[in-house]
């Protein structure tokens, strides 16, 4: 009897990844090196040259990223621009067939999320949202945090791909939990950029080394990832990208409406807010989220 050569071993899914921009560049960069295979978009031209060169096809469409895939990678900036990519002409949706999966990486409104999940639910196809944060430090190291909600089976069918982005992966629930997550997390963001920038310049005007204080109370009950990674940027008031403030205020404000609709009281964050408002209207929109230090710098008189 001759022996088959037929391989029994499933062949690895197909991944494909949209929005190559500060994170998603570096999230997809880090599929590549697992060596899954990836077909990468991004609506500016150029920004996929060096993931081509690691080894990522590029398709020259939405729909034509979802035809060469069976999961489906976005990373995009707001709820129109996921619409935009998923449903507008030549979207994602398509090229996708019965039984791909979409993973949303963006930070948008659940309610949004859930809508767009019942629109592809009605296509066959599946949606987990995977909001992430850790800046675009975890992103190139895949070290982020990862919170998706979904469906517990297309949480396991992604772990390979959460887990090749993401250092700590939290199943949170039904899809639209993942973001809800996400929204507690900036709103604890803000509170604690807020805390250390006030600390830092309190430091500053009292005539201290400041960076001596911070190293000082990094190990103690004030530490945190905002103290150890972005004081020195509000001491030497520079504030080179990690997450862009813009962005960080289009997260809060998803947070304060949400909260408006459950009831919560955010006056931290409601604050926050007004900062970065301010600040987006001085041309700092671009700079990290760290210049909301720039605030109490000024109202301190450094």
């Amino acid at each position: 009897m001759s022996s088959s050569t037929r391989s029994d071993t499933p062949s690895p899914e197909r991944i494909g990844f949209a929005g190559l921009g500060t994170m998603g560049a570096f999230m997809a960069a880090n599929l590549i090196r697992t060596g899954l295979p990836l077909t990468v978009w991004n609506r500016t031209p150029g920004r996929a040259d060096d993931l081509v060169e690691l080894g990522a096809r590029e398709a020259t469409s939405p729909s034509e990223l979802a035809r060469s895939s069976d999961i489906v990678v976005m990373c995009l900036t707001d709820s129109p621009q996921v619409e935009a990519v998923l449903f507008g002409p030549d979207g994602i949706c398509e090229g996708l067939h019965e039984g791909s999966l979409v993973i949303d990486c963006s930070t948008i409104s659940p309610i949004r999320a859930q809508e767009f999940a019942g629109r592809l639910r009605s296509q066959g196809v599946a949606m987990l949202d995977a909001p992430v944060t850790g800046g675009s430090e975890g992103a190139k190291l895949g070290t982020l945090t990862m919170m998706v909600g979904g469906e517990a089976s297309d949480v396991e069918r992604a772990g390979d791909v959460l887990g090749a982005m993401g250092q700590t992966v939290s199943h949170l629930g039904p899809l639209g939990a993942g973001q809800w997550a996400k929204a507690v997390n900036q709103v604890i963001l803000a509170g604690t950029y807020l805390g250390v920038a006030e600390g830092v310049t309190l430091a500053l005007k009292a005539g201290l080394d400041a960076q001596k204080v911070v190293e000082a109370l990094a190990g103690g009950s004030a530490g945190s990832w905002v103290l150890q990674n972005r004081s020195r940027r509000m001491i030497e008031d520079d504030y080179p990208i990690g997450f862009k403030l813009a962005l960080h205020r289009k997260d809060l404000g998803i947070a304060l409406e949400l909260a408006e609709n459950v009831g919560a009281v955010l006056p931290v964050s409601t604050l926050a807010a007004t900062f970065e408002d301010e600040l987006i209207a001085e041309g700092y929109g671009d700079d990290d989220n760290s210049a909301l230090a720039r605030s109490i710098r000024q109202l301190s008189g450094l």
